[in-house]
Order: structure tokens, then sequence, then C-alpha cells
């Protein structure tokens, strides 16, 4: 106990008598360390900001009338490994839709937690006052469809509760009225595929901030939606939320297995996206690991110049009876000084980074409110950080220390002589 006293003593007079030296190196880590929390910080949020705005916006899972693989030909069923070929088979035609979707809700809604309803979607014409658009009509129950999507919230006049009391409702995006001039009450003509039309009013306007959405996309009652269509009693998909919704992927791939329909989860449907967060982390912490290998340097310097000048001082410590595993515990615990006071100095530049970027707000075109950075407050980045000091700073040490650790005493005292 003593000893280790008396180790720590010596490296932090070392590092004491060449303050300038330390300073430098301890602000190389602190800076490194407050960087990586703020930009982590940032990254982060912005991560979670992301996803949470991914999972209440739609539904967790969709399943549609669509299977994930074409139903193989009898012909190649029974000649399972032969050379056959067949050509000129067309598909057969079926009546699109998913079957029984009510004993399918009743299931899924026996699952606590389950929010399920069924929707059926179409492409269709709008057409008013001579101008005319492309949108995909939705047929939707309005009792559980803000429960499944945030389009309650996005509403910006009207309601989607009007659908149920107005006879051919329909609530569209403001991009949608803003192109065709359409205000709440006024009659629009929605032309379906098959060439029938429906003159439906204007009950309600929303504004998601997606242009995709606000443009193409259209609200109506499904039994409205079953006539617009001429799908009498169908609904091509069922939509599902889940109490977690990192259970959807495998939830999604049950459905699947027990139905035999396609079942997509919004993992599954943004994959190309989530795989980018990915990348995005390897590219900051490839960063931060550049930054803490340059701060490194400077405390390898700075203890390679300490074991250079200390020599004679080693030499001497090791002939009153220090072994070598003493010398090398008083320049690792030089390099753990500088990283632990790096580290806590970093953990407030991040701190305060971090502080001022919540403090910022702005307000963008095509946003729906004026917003800040979205950040992550968890302790998770400053763990990180630290952890990065640390190690950092006690491997820069390492090599230093050992050749340290392996003076000759004899050799350096006659020297000296």
């Amino acid at each position: 106990m003593l000893l280790a006293k008396v180790n720590f003593e010596i490296a932090f007079a070392h590092l004491f008598n060449r303050r300038r030296q330390s300073l430098v190196s301890v602000l190389g880590v602190a800076l490194g360390v407050g960087f990586f929390i703020a930009t982590s910080s940032l990254m982060q949020g912005s991560e979670n900001d992301f996803v949470g705005r991914l999972v209440d916006s739609q539904p967790h899972i969709t399943v549609k009338d669509e299977f994930r693989e074409p139903a193989r030909q009898p012909v190649f069923m029974v000649h399972e490994q032969g050379a056959v070929s067949l050509k000129g088979v067309k598909p057969r035609e079926y009546l699109r839709g998913v079957k029984d979707y009510a004993g399918k809700l009743d299931q899924l809604r026996a699952v606590p937690g389950v929010i399920a309803a069924p929707a059926l979607s179409g492409a269709s014409i709008v057409r008013y006052g001579g101008e005319e658009r492309n949108v995909t009509v939705l047929g939707i129950d309005p009792d559980v469809e803000p429960r499944l999507t945030t389009i309650e919230e996005d509403m910006r006049e009207g309601s989607l509760d009007a659908l149920k009391t107005t006879a051919n409702g329909i609530v569209i995006g403001r991009g949608l009225s803003d192109i065709l001039q359409l205000k709440i009450g006024d009659l629009a003509s929605v032309i379906a595929p098959s060439g029938n039309t429906v003159l439906m009013k204007v009950v309600g306007i929303f504004r998601a901030g997606n242009i995709l959405l606000d443009e193409g996309q259209a609200y109506v009652l499904l039994k409205d939606a079953q006539v617009l269509l001429n799908k009498p009693n169908i609904a091509d998909r069922v939509r599902i939320k889940l109490p977690d919704p990192n259970q959807a992927l495998a939830f999604s791939r049950q459905l699947e297995q027990r139905w035999g329909y396609k079942a997509e989860s919004w993992q599954e449907v943004n994959e190309d996206i989530l795989g980018l967060f990915v990348v995005r982390n390897a590219i900051l912490y490839a960063i931060v690991g550049a930054i803490m290998v340059v701060a490194s340097f400077g405390i390898f310097n700075i203890i390679s110049t300490v074991v250079m000048e200390k020599r004679r001082d080693i030499a001497i410590l090791m002939s009153m009876g220090f072994r070598a595993a003493d010398i090398r515990a008083i320049f690792l615990v030089q390099g753990f000084l500088v990283g632990v006071i790096g580290m806590l100095l970093g953990w407030a530049v991040g701190w305060g980074l971090i502080s001022v970027l919540a403090s910022i707000e702005f307000d963008v075109e095509g946003l729906i409110d004026a917003q800040g950075f979205p950040l992550d407050f968890g302790l998770t980045q400053f763990a990180i950080g630290g952890a990065f000091a640390l190690v950092s700073a006690v491997a820069a040490a390492w090599l230093p220390a050992h050749k340290a650790s392996q003076v000759r005493p004899v050799d350096i005292i006659r020297g000296a002589a």
C-alpha cells in the first residue's frame, strides 16, 4: 500500500514538473472527449428522433394481399429436379384482397396491447376546377386510425371524425389542397381506374411534412373506398401496431408463416435508411478514434521524454529495491492520470456543448414547427467518451513505461560515474 502511494506521488511529481506539456496532453484528450460527446449526442438524438417519428407515424406491421414468393407451377413440383421448360403460361387471375380479414382481426385483437384495422388502398384521380392529380385513396376506420398513425395530430383543418358523419367525405393533404385549390366543404370528383366516379366532400386537411403524403395521399371511409374501387367487402391490407415496436420484425414473420400473406415490418420497409445509421455511427467512431490517437501521441511524447531524462533516477530507484513492475506502474499511472483528468474536463466540455446546442432553435421552410437540434442526453456517450480517453491514455503510456522497466541500474550508474 505504501509503495503504491509512493508510485503515485512520483508519477504526479513528474507530470507537475512538466506542466505545459501535461496541460497540452490533457487538453487534447478533453477536446477529443468533449467533441465526441456533443457529436454523438447530436447524431444519436437525430437517429432516435427519426426512428420515433417513423414508428409513431405509421403502423408497425402491414399485412398485404401479396405473397413473398409467386405460386409454383405443378409441373415444377412434380419434376423437382428435372430439366423442365414451361412457356406461354398466363398467371391465374384471382380476386385481390386479404381473405377473411375480419377473422384475422379477431385473432390480432385477442393479443394484449395489439391494435389492428383493415384498409383498402387504390390509385385514383382527384379532379377539381379543371385540374386533376393522381393520389392514393386509403379506406380506413376513423376510430382506430389515430392509434395507428399520427394523422389526427397532423390535421390542420377539419377532423378525421367528420368522415363518419359526412356522406362520401374525404381528407386530403395540404399539398393537394394547394395544388387543386380545394378547401373545406368543396366537392371534388374522385375517379377510380375502372372509370367509377364519386363526388366527395373535403372534410379535413392534414399536413404530415412529407411531400409524398401531403400531395399524394387521401383518406376516406373503408366502405366508401370499397364503393369507389368497386371492391365490396374487401380489404387489401391489415395494419397493426404493437406495444413494443422492436418486436415488429419477429411478429411479422410469425404472421407470414401463419397466414401466407406478405407481412412487412417497419424495420423491413426502412431497412436501407436504418443501414445508413450504422454506417454513420461507424464513421463517427472512426473520427473520434483518430482524434484520440492524435491526443495519445502527446501523452506518448511527454512520458517518453520523462523516461529519457529520468533514466538515472530510475536506476537509483531500482537499486533501492523498486522492481520493474513498480517502475512500469509509475509511468502507467502518469498516462492514467492524464486520461482521468482529460476525461473529467472532456465531460464538462461535452455537457457545455450539448447545452449550447439545446438552446438553439431554427425555423426551416418545410418543417411543421420551429425546432431545435434533436439531442440524446443519455449517459452512454459520456461512458464511451470516457472509455476512449482512458484506453488511449494508458495505451500511449505502455510503451515508454515498458522501456523504463527494462533499464539496467548497473549500466546507468557506471555510465554516470
